[in-house]
């Protein structure tokens, strides 16, 4: 009879066998895992959604799914698809227009050569090209050929994150139907992994924060991209729907939204011809604006999560930084989950009172 294994060989070829597994199923899976993390995130952030339309058809979890998802994606995936695509065409269609000499460019108005900084070359190009396109065409081509083929990859990359952003908000419905065992589930795995105590606590505060994110960062910024970009468009500024996009992007990542409020104002004042009554007020509207993440962002982010706002905001920052939109979310609550086991070893060590020294007679 043949004698068995060390425990210690078995245990580290079951060790190895686990590894070699779980490698393999990343290796199958990571096509797919970014879409599934999406998935899962917008899942949690439309779940209270979701929650208030279940009643609203019998409490039939695929239908309230399917009912998300479509009013999502005719509400916002449709309209983004058709006008990306429209301005693709649009663009190659000036294009094509400009190289062939048949496309006719009016002269700039006269505040044109105002507008701080650009406006004087922004002026001297506009008035060459319309006096004499084709010579301008052929003077610049080269650079005309550059920024058109950037102007394209962008949108098209454009196009493409919009219809990944759509397939996420699929795989979230589906998620979202079956929402009730994927939570058991999940919080299993919690449990499991942090013991009964803490596991249920942990994946409480995993969801709030990602809810939190969703509304506290993301939310903020559409709303004061939304309130700046109708400024913009009450002011006249030009390509104010693309300024309002820069807003959106700029308050996902903190930037501050007076760098754009205070040229707006300036060229407001400098080149404006709605008065002065609706110059002050469009300032006052554009200022406040400005500043309403000052305002939202303390009352969203953060809320009904243990952790504090600065520890929420640092970490989505931080992971944006990391691993782009997505860390915002991954960051977030890697930072929020790890505070909460920092400070619960460090309450868990206060809360032991030390042992008496008495001597017994």
């Amino acid at each position: 009879m043949k004698p068995s294994s060390p425990p210690l060989i078995d245990t580290a070829i079951r060790l190895g066998l686990i590894v070699f597994m779980a490698y393999l199923a990343i290796a199958v899976l990571q096509p797919f895992l970014a879409l599934l993390l999406w998935g899962m995130i917008l899942a949690i952030a439309l779940f209270p959604v979701y929650s208030k339309i279940l009643p609203r058809v019998g409490g039939r979890e695929g239908r309230a799914a399917t009912l998300l998802v479509l009013g999502i994606v005719l509400v916002i995936g449709a309209p983004t698809v058709m006008l990306t695509m429209s301005f693709m065409d649009h663009l190659h269609n000036l294009y094509q227009q400009a190289v062939s000499g048949t496309l006719q460019i009016a002269e700039p108005p006269d505040n044109v050569v105002g507008w701080p900084v650009v406006g004087e070359k922004l002026d001297a190009a506009w008035r060459a090209a319309s006096e004499n396109l084709r010579g301008f065409v052929v003077q610049y081509e080269a650079q005309i050929r550059e920024y058109a083929h950037k102007a394209m990859s962008i949108l098209g990359g454009v196009l493409t994150t919009s219809l990944a952003f759509l397939a996420a908000f699929i795989v979230a419905g589906i998620m979202l139907a079956y929402s009730r065992p994927g939570g058991a589930t999940t919080g299993k795995i919690f449990n499991r992994i942090c013991g009964p105590t803490i596991g249920a606590e942990l994946h409480v505060l995993s969801v709030a924060t990602v809810r939190s994110v969703a509304v506290g960062v993301i939310g903020v910024a559409f709303i004061q991209a939304l309130l700046l970009g109708v400024g913009f468009m009450l002011a006249g500024i030009p390509a104010a729907g693309l300024l309002a996009l820069a807003v959106l992007v700029c308050g996902i990542i903190q930037l501050p939204a007076a760098i754009f409020v205070i040229p707006v104002v300036a060229w407001l004042w400098m080149a404006g011809d709605g008065g002065l009554i609706a110059n002050i007020l469009l300032t006052l509207y554009l200022i406040v604006s400005g500043l309403a993440d000052n305002v939202l962002k303390p009352m969203l982010l953060g809320r009904g999560v243990a952790a504090p706002m600065p520890v929420i905001l640092l970490g989505a920052l931080g992971g944006m930084f990391v691993s782009g939109l997505i860390g915002l979310f991954i960051g977030a609550v890697i930072l929020a989950v790890s505070y909460q086991v920092f400070m619960a070893w460090v309450n868990e060590g206060h809360s032991v009172e030390p042992e008496s020294n008495t001597v017994s007679d």
